[in-house]
């Protein structure tokens, strides 16, 4: 090989090793290694739950129970949140003091926020506030708290067949 050519890859590798340099020094290059500060405790990891803030994690992993409100108000049921590999999932039921109207959840929290959590999973009602009504659907679900309340409750309020069934886990 003649010395010019020699010289010319030489040229032609120490400029691509350069032209690599730069790119990966620009900001344009890639995304940050850490998520923006504002959500720095979100959980980032697919399939895990996605925290944005800490108070209201803690409030729903430290809840006092759910209520429906056909059901009653007073003697709360009981709501599960658990954790396991960055995901938490919620499991709750309450039962009538007579034993025929139940309200039950089951599903994974993917994501809470400062005022609400979506709840992908299952609730039914069953047997409330009439006799033989069956309320059941697996999807996407928001609760949210309103008005400085001291509850999170389902935004979805007439998703069965028109009653407004206030679904709440108090914190």
């Amino acid at each position: 090989m003649a010395a010019g050519a020699i010289v010319r890859a030489m040229r032609i590798a120490l400029f691509t090793i350069l032209s690599l340099a730069l790119a990966a020094a620009s900001p344009l290059a890639a995304a940050p290694a850490s998520p923006p500060a504002e959500t720095a405790r979100t959980v980032t990891r697919q399939g895990a739950t996605r925290i944005l803030d800490e108070n209201a994690a803690q409030r729903l992993l430290n809840n006092k129970g759910l209520t429906l409100q056909w059901i009653d108000w007073d003697r709360r049921g009981t709501a599960i949140v658990s954790r396991k590999r960055g995901l938490w999932t919620l499991r709750g039921a309450q039962t009538d003091a007579n034993g025929t109207g139940k309200l039950f959840l089951d599903g994974k929290i993917t994501e809470i926020g400062a005022d609400y959590f979506i709840f992908k999973g299952k609730i039914r009602i069953t047997d409330t506030p009439d006799k033989g009504r069956v309320c059941e659907k697996d999807k996407v679900w928001r609760f949210a708290i309103t008005q400085n309340r001291s509850y999170f409750r389902l935004r979805e309020f007439e998703w069965c067949d028109g009653l407004t069934d206030y679904v709440d886990v108090y914190f």
